[in-house]
This record gives C-alpha cells, structure tokens and sequence, in this order.
C-alpha cells in the first residue's frame, strides 16, 4: 500500500462568533447563498451551501474558504489539529511538484 502526506496548503478561514456578522458576510460575499440563521439558536448558525448540501456553522466553528473558492464549516477541534495560524507578516513559500 502506497503512503501519502497532505500537500501544504494556505487556507482562509473566519470563526463564527455569533457576533462577528459584518466579518462573516465580507469573508463570504462569494458565497452564493449563505445567510444566518436564528431559527434554532439565539447567536444564530451560519448556513453554507456545499457540493453535499446545507451545513450549518455554529458559535465555535470555523468556515473555511477552500483552496477552490468553495466554503465549508469545520469544528474547532478538527480545524485546530489541522491547520496552525500563520504570521501575517511572513510571506509562506508553496511545495510544487515536477
């Protein structure tokens, strides 16, 4: 069986507060269809639209912007043993094969 490392890859992404609206809304502007809702929790879910359907981003999650300009939600815990924050000074240099 052959082995594989994930390739680095740069992300952006935003955490939802559930008071960090007008960060959200820019971040997401490309996101077609995407909008809060109150419906089930005081603070509000994000509602992202994916290739696999609705999901829903709640206080704590992060929603990341992938590296096709899809958006997606991600728990904290997985996207704390996933990704680590960059400097935002720092220029990161990209690994590209052949």
């Amino acid at each position: 069986m052959a082995r594989y490392r994930k390739k680095p890859v740069v992300i952006e992404a935003v955490e939802w507060t559930g008071a960090n609206h007008l960060i959200t809304d820019t971040f997401m502007k490309a996101c077609e269809g995407a909008y809060i809702d109150y419906d089930r929790y005081q603070l509000g879910e994000v509602v992202v639209p994916t290739l696999e359907g609705e999901m829903r981003a709640r206080v704590g999650d992060y929603i990341i912007k992938g590296v096709q300009g899809e958006f997606y939600p991600c728990k904290p815990e997985i996207f704390e043993a996933t990704y680590e924050k960059l400097d935002e000074g720092k220029t990161e240099k990209c690994f590209r094969n052949g």
